[in-house]
């Protein structure tokens, strides 16, 4: 039978749990109350050819807590004047709670309330919105409320995370919390103390205005005769972007591979340098203006990814030219294709020909499903062969 059971009842208030909108009616203090359950009764004829098992289903229904159930007359020629189910109700928030178990969540949420309103009030819009997020927090929103309220009173304070001196909160604990932080941050604060530009877990410190750790360049000078270092042929050096930025070396071609052992086999090549290009974003190499006057050459997987991160990188340097990207090597190395997992779906708009009909293969499924051949399994003497020529 399709009649609506306690059970059903039971689930359409967690539902309404499974989407936070109990637990906003706490933060907004308008509950929605008495709440009408949706109820599948009988028909005329099953109530009259199954009358036991009707019988049976009221009493059932009667039972439940927590829910009013709202009858009507029923006239029967054999049974005579009876009564039957036509609604069920939710009388109160507090049995919503009840029903469904959640009255000790209900009250860590109020505490979550009441906090926020005696010492940030401009956070509860955020409760409103975010209520079981805000509940999976509660044994960490007095700290996150004692960092809000400081960077308020501190706006743009120009130090490091490590600096903010907090009782009860280190700098792990801040970074830990980004995501949820911002949020906040961005409701509390006026706009002239979030620098819009920066976004995401990683600009937090800059978006604030902290001070980041300086994101540093890890090159190889591949020539001999290029002698940065006093001492040190090829050296494997890194820097801090400004620092490289201020480098002008004499070289005119650059690689950047993504791979640490390709980048420290690297073989030499004359008036050049390679860049590791692990570890930081492609922002930190735009601050080195001398890199426009070199050949700009990138090594990366040949997969989806791979040729998103070079149409990123000629966001920044149009000229890049790829490296070992192309599908005569792809081919030439089916023994050690691998699958990427998650691939890049979307366009990319500064690839060349010859790349966008690659990708697009590899995207779409063409050769084989999730394809990818990782840059570490391209044979050396492949590179130096290409490199010679």
């Amino acid at each position: 039978m399709n009649w609506t059971q306690p059970v059903d009842l039971r689930a359409q208030v967690q539902k309404l749990w499974d989407r936070g909108e109990l637990l906003a009616m706490l933060v907004q203090g308008e509950p929605d109350f008495p709440k009408r359950l949706v109820l599948k009764c009988p028909t005329s004829a099953e109530m009259t050819e199954r009358f036991g098992e009707v019988r049976s289903w009221i009493a059932e229904l009667a039972a439940t807590p927590c829910v009013r159930i709202e009858m009507r007359s029923f006239s029967h020629r054999v049974f005579g004047n009876n009564v039957v189910p036509q609604s069920a109700w939710i009388d109160s928030l507090e049995e919503a709670f009840s029903f469904i178990g959640k009255q000790r969540d209900a009250a860590r949420f109020r505490t979550l309330i009441e906090q926020s309103r005696q010492r940030l009030p401009a956070v509860l819009p955020w409760l409103a919105r975010r209520p079981l997020r805000g509940l999976a927090l509660a044994a960490d929103w007095r700290q996150l409320l004692d960092i809000v309220l400081w960077i308020q009173q501190h706006p743009r304070p120009g130090i490091y995370l490590r600096q903010v001196d907090i009782p009860g909160v280190h700098s792990k604990f801040i970074e830990s919390y980004r995501g949820v932080l911002s949020e906040l941050l961005d409701l509390v604060l006026p706009q002239d103390a979030i620098d819009a530009s920066r976004s995401g877990a990683t600009q937090f410190a800059t978006r604030y205005g902290f001070r980041d750790k300086p994101v540093r360049i890890r090159f190889r000078v591949l020539d001999p005769r290029l002698i940065l270092l006093s001492g040190s042929l090829c050296p494997d050096v890194a820097v801090d972007a400004v620092n490289f930025a201020a480098l002008q070396p004499a070289v005119r071609q650059v690689f950047i591979t993504e791979n640490e052992t390709n980048f420290l086999a690297f073989p030499n090549v004359p008036d050049s340098l390679v860049i590791f290009g692990a570890g930081y974003g492609w922002e930190a190499l735009s601050q080195a203006a001398w890199l426009n006057a070199c050949t700009i050459r990138y090594w990366g997987d040949i997969d989806t990814h791979g040729f998103a991160i070079l149409d990123q990188l000629r966001a920044r340097f149009s000229h890049v030219e790829s490296l070992l990207m192309d599908r005569a090597t792809l081919m030439a190395h089916q023994t050690s294709w691998g699958t990427e997992r998650e691939q890049v779906l979307h366009d990319l708009p500064r690839l060349g020909p010859e790349e966008m009909s690659l990708f697009d293969d590899l995207r779409h499924d063409r050769i084989q499903a999730g394809l990818r051949l990782e840059q570490e399994y391209i044979g050396y003497q492949r590179l130096e062969s290409l490199l010679r020529t």
